[in-house]
């Protein structure tokens, strides 16, 4: 029969806006202040943490919405952000030294019936939910001194596995490696097993007095990349941290040559998300010098060629200078538990390189203690000669030494760990990787939860605008089909929020800008099919015919011109950055919705009406 559709089309479309409408439901719940208490180093958040925040509120007088240990830590839920402020302060002093980091924070109200399906509100961006923004300078010298003093170590090594004898391999302070050598002989004999072994570098030979050089320089292509890896390592660095803790939906991305974004909206404290990013640091693997006396070393004679390092419990131990490996040769890490012994270890992946240097290191040193050296590199500004000087320093600690029992290469496995949750931490820090390079946080700001709101509020005004022009214009210029057409813009929104939601993706204002703009366009495919369906009844079709070939005509233009600008709006994802992806993606899920709801929801409806029925007259 002309103008119905299936049944079981009919369900197919009740399905969809069904469950369209649930999972849009959560953003009408809004957010709860909250703080969210997650681990550190050493610290566990169990139901014994639940219970100590629990008596602190109470000794505060603060009866708080809700506590529930979630995958990022325990949150905990409060009536107003008073309350809010007033228990953070009360339980960074009770916990902060135990080992916890206290972040204020903005938590979905989503009731639990929601949550059994997954069911959660979308992201929204810091110009909307507001947090706090940090630019970071990613200190690129460094990177190159860095690798520098890497090939200082590889290049003695590899001397000496080819038995070339040599004074010194030592690193320039204008930059490059410098190899000294009695005679000529040496000179060329180790000049040609360095460029056999590295054959980017750039090498030159020199004679001053009676000694022997070859100059070793990174060639512009190897500095170049060296930097841009170190910038994009940084990069995967800071985001795998952020994520592990669990703080927020974090924004980190590229800007400039050595600049990155890091954005995590929610955040309402700044100093603690500055401590959450500093807490990325780089990490070594060196050799303990087993044979030296501690007392000794803590009084000043430390042997030569190695040096004296705090442990985490306050101790002390000496540890040869040469680094094995560094954190960024590490894949992966994993937590568990021994099987021979029963004792909780890390499971570690090297990368091919540095898997030949531990297998080197650990053949000749069976038995033998090795380190994992922790090191946070930090920065202070202070004023010298009138000027603003930021001026960086380390703080290093070892995290634990251990004996070596057999030789390994890329995949090992650390033991000699105090429990299954420093075990657990410990691969946190491995897994999330190092930094390659130093970084300094020069711009920093907090953007409001108010400042958010009103752009929440000016957005909502401009697509509720929009949307009540648009419905008034249809119904009085398309009548009955227009109420239709008018019904479907509404579920057509009611899509998009769900779609957001569904996928966890974030809106900003662009975004809602991508929302305002698809309004628009979603009504145009029911005004295409409209005045089609006007043209057929003067062409002095019959109602049922003219709906028809309406919908059945104008398909192909509607198609045309939605896929045209759907392209539009994927090379604005692939190419844009930021606010121009929140503006592709809103747009191209807008474009897809509507497509659905103009085409074959408008007809659904249309088929209610007048399908079946013996009609002289349609209400266009």
């Amino acid at each position: 029969m002309i103008n119905q559709y299936p049944w079981w089309k009919n369900l197919l479309i009740v399905i969809v806006i069904a469950v369209g409408a649930l999972y849009a439901l959560p953003n009408l719940y809004g957010e709860d202040p909250a703080l969210q208490i997650s681990s550190t180093r050493g610290a566990d958040v169990n139901d014994a943490t639940l219970g100590d925040v629990r008596g602190e509120l109470q000794r505060l007088g603060i009866s708080p919405l809700a506590m529930d240990i979630e995958p990022q830590g325990l949150v905990v839920r409060f009536n107003n952000p008073e309350d809010q402020l007033k228990a953070r302060d009360r339980l960074n002093a009770a916990m902060e030294e135990d080992g916890f980091v206290i972040a204020l924070n903005l938590a979905p109200a989503t009731p639990d019936w929601l949550r059994a399906f997954n069911a959660l509100p979308m992201y929204l961006g810091l110009d909307l939910r507001g947090g706090v923004h940090f630019l970071m300078e990613v200190d690129t010298d460094a990177v190159i001194e860095m690798a520098e003093e890497r090939y200082v170590g590889d290049l003695r090594a590899l001397l000496r596995e080819n038995d070339i004898r040599y004074l010194t391999v030592s690193r320039l302070s204008e930059g490059g490696v410098e190899v000294k050598f009695r005679s000529a002989e040496e000179q060329q004999a180790g000049r040609s097993v360095i460029r056999k072994e590295y054959r980017d570098l750039l090498l030159d030979d020199e004679q001053r007095g009676e000694a022997f050089y070859v100059s070793v320089k990174l060639s512009e292509t190897e500095m170049r990349e060296t930097r841009k890896f170190a910038v994009q390592q940084n990069i995967t660095t800071l985001r795998n941290r952020v994520n592990e803790l669990g703080v927020a939906e974090p924004l980190i991305q590229r800007q400039g040559e050595n600049r990155i974004v890091v954005q995590l909206p929610g955040v309402q404290d700044t100093a603690r998300a500055k401590e959450i990013l500093g807490a990325t640091a780089t990490l070594e693997f060196r050799m303990a010098n087993e044979t030296a006396n501690i007392e000794d070393a803590v009084a000043g004679r430390v042997p030569a060629g190695s040096r004296l390092y705090k442990t985490r419990e306050g101790g002390h131990v000496v540890l040869k200078k040469q680094i094995i490996v560094t954190g960024d040769s590490i894949t992966d890490a994993r937590s568990g538990i021994d099987s021979q012994n029963g004792s909780p270890n890390v499971r570690i992946s090297l990368d091919q390189k540095g898997g030949k240097k531990m297998h080197n290191t650990t053949k000749d040193n069976v038995g033998k203690g090795m380190a994992v050296v922790f090191i946070e590199s930090k920065s202070k500004s202070q004023m010298v000669d009138g000027e603003l000087v930021r001026k960086r320093y380390k703080v290093e600690e070892v995290i634990n030494v251990a004996n070596i029992r057999e030789p390994f290469g890329n995949n090992f496995q650390i033991t000699g760990l105090d429990s299954t949750e420093e075990a657990r931490t410990l691969s946190l820090l491995l897994r999330a990787g190092a930094l390659s390079a130093p970084i300094d946080i020069i711009e920093e700001r907090t953007v409001g939860p108010s400042l958010g709101q009103d752009n929440i509020d000016m957005g909502f005004n401009s697509v509720a605008i929009g949307f009540v022009l648009v419905l008034i214009f249809m119904a009085i210029y398309y009548k009955v089909f227009g109420l239709v057409a008018n019904l479907a813009l509404a579920f057509n929104l009611v899509m998009i929020v769900a779609v957001l939601s569904m996928f966890q993706a974030t809106l900003t204002l662009p975004g809602i800008a991508g929302i305002v703009l698809t309004v628009g366009m979603a009504v145009d495919a029911n005004v295409l099919i409209f005045e089609r369906i006007r043209e057929e009844i003067r062409n002095g079709n019959t109602p049922q015919a003219s709906i028809h070939s309406g919908y059945e005509k104008a398909f192909s233009t509607i198609a045309d011109a939605n896929i045209t600008t759907l392209i539009a709006a994927f090379v604005l994802f692939g190419l844009g950055t930021g606010p121009i992806k929140g503006f592709a993606v809103t747009l191209s899920i807008g474009i897809l919705t509507s497509m659905f709801t103009a085409i074959m929801g408008t007809r659904a409806v249309i088929n209610l009406i007048y399908g079946g029925k013996r009609v002289t007259k349609l209400s266009i």
